[in-house]
């Protein structure tokens, strides 16, 4: 049976006017997860991250932290982070997302809890994807990239944390608000890793943070 490393990407520009981008925080904590992974003596039978800028540039610099910088990085939109700008209009009726989260941290995030339970529960109209079918595409990709990964073989993906959490609540039978939850407890550069084998996957582990499990790196843990 294959493991599958699910990876969320690195902190990126949260309360900014353009979110989808690392912070020089968040390519330090790729690059100290590449170097943890090298370290285990790690290689890659496939690697493939969402479309999105923050998991594109959080895989490369873990590649580049192991020396890997030439292997591909395939990309697949199924490991795309739920449009959290239209969850937040949707359930607001248009308010100004990144001036909230500027102005009142803690409101924001309870809003925003609020406005996900609504999502899962299909009350939120005009999205631009059900829960359902989030969910559903997220576990398309994870089974596209580890299809056909044998015994032994390591397969790395780069995701975020809605979509990582959704799916780790679908593997073990957890309802939505466990999904919920699991999103908005998951560390920047947190490592799940799952065992695929016969079309089923496994938890093994989850949300870890070993190479930032250093006295010196406690600030860099974030979870944005």
């Amino acid at each position: 049976m294959a493991m599958v490393l699910l990876v969320r990407h690195g902190q990126a520009a949260f309360g900014t006017e353009h979110y989808d981008r690392l912070s020089d925080q968040g390519r330090q904590q790729a690059r100290w997860l590449g170097e943890y992974l090298a370290a285990r003596g790690l290689r890659f039978r496939t690697v493939v991250a969402g479309t999105l800028a923050r998991q594109r540039d959080t895989a490369a610099e873990l590649l580049s932290a192991m020396a890997l910088p030439e292997l591909p990085i395939q990309t697949d939109a199924g490991l795309n982070e739920y449009d959290g700008e239209a969850l937040y209009a949707r359930f607001t009726g248009g308010a100004d997302q990144r001036a909230h989260q500027v102005r009142d941290f803690r409101d924001y995030w309870r809003i925003f809890r609020e406005a996900m339970k609504a999502w899962s529960e299909d009350r939120l109209a005009q999205m631009p994807e059900t829960w359902a079918q989030f969910g559903e595409r997220v576990r398309s990709a994870v089974d596209t990239a580890s299809a056909g990964a044998s015994r032994e073989e390591v397969v790395l993906l780069v995701s975020s944390g809605g979509a990582i959490g959704r799916l780790v609540a679908d593997i073990v039978a957890a309802p939505a608000s466990t999904a919920i939850e699991l999103n908005l407890q998951f560390r920047n550069t947190g490592v799940c890793e799952l065992i695929a084998g016969g079309g089923a996957l496994r938890l093994l582990s989850y949300n870890n943070v070993p190479h930032l499990d250093h006295p010196d790196r406690r600030q860099a843990i974030t979870f944005a």
